[in-house]
C-alpha cells in the first residue's frame, strides 16, 4: 500500500472566495502513517495483538467495523485480559486469511455476519489478551529477577512493589518478544474486569468525526480510473449491442467496456462516469428477463398457501387438535422486498499487479469474496489480497452470496487489461435497483382454541424464496429443501403449544435477487408471530403479556426480558388521554442470534389514520454485556430501522422492474419521527451474545399490537397503510 494516496472527501474544506480562490487539504498517505516507531520493534504474540516499542497497542480485528461497534467491542475484550492502557489501542483489519482469522461459528471462512463478531471472538480475543500479558509479565519477572507473581499489570504498566521498579508495555515489547507462547493462561474472574461492562469509549467515533476514518471513497491511486455501470433495467437480461459513442465524447471519459453484468463507462472521476454512462445507448436482450411485478409474485404466494409446504417443525397432532377446536383463530400476513439502503452505496477497488491482485473495500465476506476475484483473474486466493476499510453500513449488503459488487470491479479490471486500477462506484439508484432485497413472504395462521379457551393447536405457512440456495453456505444450512433462514423465528416459536406444525413453500422460478436483510427471517416471522398471537389472545379474552408469561414456563430468558419491559413500560396503567387521537400500547418478544429482546410501543393514531410511536420501552438480553452503551446504541439504531421499514419500507415491481430509485421513493425515518427509546440490559455473566440485529425483529409486531390496541385493528401487512387506520 505505499504508493496510495488517501485523500478523505469529508476532511478536505474548499474554502470559495469572491476571487474563485479554492484553498484545500488532503491527508497524508497510509504509508507515512504506518511508518513510525513501532514499526521498528514490536511484539506479536499472536495474530490478534501488536504492541510497539512506541507503547502502541494495536488489536487486530477479523470482522468488519460498518458502524455497528465491532472494532471497540473487540478491542475492549483484549485489552481488559491485557490490562492495556485503552487510550494507547487502536484497531486494524485483518487481512484476509481464514486460517487465522476465520468467524469460528461458519468453519474455515472469515467474514461478519448474524451478529457473530462478539460471540465467535469472545473467548478467542480473551485468550488473545491474556497471552500477551503473560508474556510481558514473564519478560519484567527476568529483567527484574522476580517472581511473576510478585508482578502487577495495570494500564499498560508493569510494576514490582517491593522494588518500586515499573516498565511500559513498550519498554518490554523486545524482550516479551523472546518469551516462549504459553499453553494455557489463566483468564480474569469477570469481578476483576475493568472495561468490560464499563463505558470504554468507541475507537472508531474521533476518525468519522474529523474525517481521518478510511472509506472506500477515500482511496485513490495513481492512474486510477473510475467506473460506473449500466445495469440491465431487469433481472435476468443481457446486453444485446450498445453504442459508446455518444459516451466516449464526454470529457473525462476514457473507455467504456462490456462486462457480464453490463456495459461500464471509466472515466477520470465519478461525474464524468455518470454522464458517460448516461450518455450511452444499450439495447437489452429481455427475452431470459424476470418479468412479474410484485403483485402477480404475492399472488402465486397465495395460491400455493393453500397447500402444504415441507414440513419445518411438528409436534403433537395439530389435524386432530384442529378437528376438536372450539374456535379456530386465522390471520395471514404479506411482506415486501426490502432493500438495505445503507449510507455508503456500493463500491469497491480492484487493482492488478504481477504478483497478483489488491482488493479495498469495506469487506465483509473475506473467504467468499477473495476465492470468486481469485477465479476472474485465474489467480490463488492467497494473490488476492484484500484491504478491510470502513464500510457506511452494510445491514447484510456487504455479504453478498454472490460477491456481486467485487466480482463487477474485479471484471472491469479484467476488461481493460490490468493496466489500471480501478475504483467502481455504485449511486443510489444503482444500490436500489440492482438487487439484493429482504424476500417477499407470505404467511398463513391458524390456532385452534379447545372448549376451555386453551390454545392447543397452531399451524404456520411460509411462502417465500430462498436466501441460501444456490450459495456457499446452502449445503450447511439448507436441509431436506428446508432454508434454515427461511423459518427461523416461526420453526423455533418458544411457546408452549402441544400441537404445532410449520412449514414452508419455496418458489425456484422468481428471478428477483434476494440476500439476507437485518436479522434476517425474524425480520417477518417475529410479526406474524407475535401479532397473530395478539389476536388469539383477544380472542381467549386474555392480557397479551398474561397469555405470553403463561407460555414461556420453559423459557425464562424470553419471560425475564417481557416482565423487565413490561414494568419499565408501566404495562397495565391507563396512557395519557389526548384530544383527537387513539393511544395504545402493545408488547412483542422475540429472540434472535442467541439474544433475547422485549419491546413496548406506546403509539398514537390520529384520525386520518396516520401513526406516531411516541416511546419505545426495549429489555435486552444478550450475555455479558461488553460495551453497554454501544448495546444500547445498536438497540435504539435497530428500533429506527425496523420502523423505517413498518411505517414506509417496500421495494415494488411492475413488469420485472424496480419502482424504487431512491429516498423519495423508498423514504428512512426522519430524527422528527424517532421515539423515545429507553434500553434496559439484564445483567449476566453468560457469553456474549449477538446485538446488531436482535433488536429489530420485536419492533414492528410491538408497534402494530399498540395499534390494534388503540383502533381495534390488527395490521396484515407491512407496511402499515394509513387508510387501515381511518377513524
Amino acid at each position: 500500500m505505499s504508493d496510495i494516496h488517501i485523500e478523505n472527501l469529508s476532511r478536505r474544506r474548499f474554502l470559495q472566495g469572491s476571487a474563485g480562490l479554492t484553498l484545500g487539504f488532503c491527508l497524508p498517505s497510509i504509508a507515512a502513517a504506518a511508518a513510525g516507531p513501532a514499526a521498528a520493534a514490536s511484539f506479536e504474540p499472536n495474530a490478534f495483538l501488536r504492541i510497539g516499542a512506541d507503547n502502541s497497542v494495536a488489536v487486530i480485528s477479523k470482522h468488519l467495523e460498518m458502524g455497528q461497534g465491532t472494532y471497540t467491542g473487540l478491542a475492549t475484550i483484549l485489552a481488559d485480559e491485557l490490562d492495556a492502557d485503552w487510550q494507547q489501542v487502536r484497531v486494524e483489519g485483518a487481512p484476509a486469511d481464514a486460517k487465522r482469522y476465520n468467524n469460528v461459528f461458519w468453519g474455515p471462512a472469515q467474514g461478519t455476519g448474524g451478529s457473530t463478531a462478539m460471540a465467535n471472538s469472545w473467548e478467542q480475543m480473551r485468550q488473545a489478551g491474556a497471552t500477551g500479558r503473560a508474556m510481558l509479565v514473564s519478560a519484567a519477572a527476568k529483567r527484574w529477577q522476580v517472581g511473576t507473581a510478585d508482578i502487577a499489570v495495570r494500564d499498560g504498566v508493569l510494576s514490582h512493589a517491593a522494588s518500586g521498579r515499573r516498565a511500559s508495555f513498550g519498554e518490554l515489547a523486545a524482550e516479551a518478544a523472546n518469551e516462549a507462547v504459553p499453553g494455557a493462561v489463566k483468564l480474569k474472574d469477570p469481578k476483576d474486569f475493568r472495561l468490560i461492562g464499563k463505558q470504554a469509549k468507541r475507537k472508531d467515533s474521533a476518525a468519522k468525526t474529523d474525517g481521518s476514518a478510511q472509506f472506500t471513497q477515500d482511496v485513490f491511486l495513481p492512474g486510477m480510473l473510475v467506473a460506473v455501470v449500466a445495469h440491465p433495467p431487469l433481472f435476468g437480461a443481457r446486453v444485446k449491442s450498445f453504442d459508446a459513442s455518444q459516451a466516449k465524447a464526454i470529457k473525462g471519459v476514457v473507455e467504456v467496456v462490456q462486462i457480464p453484468q453490463g456495459v461500464a463507462v471509466l472515466a477520470a472521476d465519478t461525474w464524468s462516469a455518470k454522464k458517460g454512462r448516461d450518455a450511452l445507448t444499450v439495447i437489452w436482450d429481455e427475452s431470459a428477463a424476470f418479468k412479474l411485478g410484485s403483485d402477480e409474485i404475492l399472488a402465486r404466494y397465495k395460491e400455493l398457501a393453500k397447500t402444504p409446504g415441507l414440513v419445518a417443525k411438528q409436534t403433537g397432532n395439530t389435524s386432530q387438535a384442529f378437528a376438536g377446536a372450539a374456535k379456530v383463530v386465522s390471520a395471514a400476513f404479506d411482506f415486501p422486498y426490502l432493500a438495505h439502503a445503507a449510507m455508503e452505496p456500493l463500491n469497491c477497488v480492484v487493482r492488478l499487479n504481477a504478483d497478483g491482485c489488491e482488493v479495498w473495500n469495506g469487506e465483509q465476506f473475506q473467504t467468499v469474496d477473495q476465492g470468486r476475484v481469485a477465479q476472474v483473474f485465474g489467480l490463488q486466493p492467497a494473490q488476492v489480497k484484500l484491504n478491510m476499510l470502513y464500510a457506511g453500513g452494510s445491514f447484510g449488503r456487504r455479504a453478498c452470496t454472490q460477491s456481486d459488487y467485487v466480482l463487477e470491479a474485479a471484471h472491469i479490471v479484467k476488461a481493460i487489461n490490468g493496466r489500471a486500477p480501478v475504483k467502481l462506484v455504485w449511486l443510489r439508484e444503482d444500490d436500489m435497483r440492482g438487487g439484493y432485497y429482504r424476500p417477499l413472504f407470505h404467511h398463513a395462521l391458524q390456532a385452534a382454541l379447545d372448549a376451555n379457551g386453551k390454545l392447543v393447536g397452531w399451524t404456520h405457512r411460509l411462502v417465500g424464496q430462498s436466501i441460501l440456495t444456490g450459495s456457499p453456505f446452502e449445503k450447511m444450512m439448507v436441509k431436506d429443501g428446508i432454508d434454515h433462514v427461511s423459518v427461523e423465528g416461526a420453526s423455533n416459536l418458544p411457546y408452549a403449544i402441544p400441537n404445532l406444525t410449520v412449514d414452508l413453500h419455496t418458489p425456484s422460478d422468481i428471478g428477483v435477487p434476494v440476500l439476507w436483510w437485518r436479522s434476517v427471517g425474524s425480520s417477518h416471522t417475529a410479526y406474524s408471530t407475535e401479532v397473530f398471537l395478539d389476536e388469539v389472545a383477544a380472542a381467549m379474552g386474555k392480557d397479551p403479556l398474561a397469555l405470553r408469561l403463561d407460555l414461556l414456563g420453559e423459557h425464562p430468558r424470553h419471560a425475564g426480558v417481557l416482565k423487565l419491559a413490561a414494568a419499565k413500560a408501566g404495562w397495565g396503567k391507563p396512557l395519557k388521554a389526548t384530544a383527537g387521537v387513539r393511544r395504545g400500547r402493545g408488547i412483542a418478544v422475540h429472540e434472535s442470534f442467541n439474544s433475547y429482546v422485549a419491546q413496548v410501543a406506546e403509539v398514537s393514531v390520529r384520525k386520518d389514520g396516520s401513526v406516531k410511536v411516541d416511546r419505545v420501552v426495549c429489555a435486552v438480553d444478550c450475555g455479558t454485556a461488553i460495551n453497554p452503551d454501544n448495546i444500547r446504541s445498536q438497540v435504539e439504531g435497530a428500533v429506527g430501522f425496523a420502523l423505517s421499514a413498518a411505517l414506509s419500507g417496500e421495494i415494488t415491481l411492475k413488469a420485472g422492474r424496480v419502482e424504487q430509485g431512491n429516498f423519495d421513493g423508498y423514504p428512512l425515518l426522519r430524527i422528527g419521527e424517532m421515539p423515545v427509546v429507553e434500553v434496559h440490559i439484564v445483567p449476566s455473566t453468560a457469553a456474549p451474545t449477538g446485538i446488531g440485529e436482535p433488536g429489530v425483529p420485536p419492533l414492528a409486531p410491538a408497534v402494530a399490537n399498540a395499534i390494534a390496541a388503540a383502533t381495534g385493528k390488527h395490521l396484515h401487512r407491512m407496511p402499515f397503510n394509513p387508510a387501515e387506520l381511518v377513524a
